[in-house]
């Protein structure tokens, strides 16, 4: 079983940049493809990226192409997102999530876990 916990969030204008980061437990993050996913009110989470479990294969929401960029660390269990040039359409509740498998789903099933979100706020 993974738990997992984010960080990073906040406000900020826009065209600016955020670190996210989620911490995962235990001794096998390795073996866990991680997927980051956002959810602004009234609508439905959505895909922002994904990250295999070695870390070789990274995927991107067309909407965040070229803007941020989501990594790993397993040898300290943790997982990155580098937002740059945010926009305010950005700001959302971000989760990370976990699946035990080489890449993960760009939806949100197929994650059996999740952190418990990070407020992100892009004021124009």
């Amino acid at each position: 079983q993974v738990q997992l916990v984010e960080s990073g969030g906040g406000l900020v204008q826009a065209g600016g940049s955020l670190r996210l980061s989620c911490a995962a437990s235990g001794r096998t993050f390795s073996t866990y493809a991680m997927g980051w996913f956002r959810q602004a009110p009234k609508k439905e989470r959505e895909f922002v990226a994904r990250i295999s479990a070695s870390g070789g294969v990274t995927t991107y929401a067309d909407s965040v192409k070229g803007r941020f960029t989501i990594s790993r660390d397993n040898a300290k269990n943790t997982v990155y997102l580098q937002m740059n040039s945010l926009k305010p359409e950005d700001g959302a509740v971000y989760y990370c999530a976990a699946a035990r498998m080489g890449l993960g789903p760009v939806i949100p099933y197929g994650y059996a876990y999740w952190g418990q979100g990070t407020q992100v706020t892009v004021s124009s």
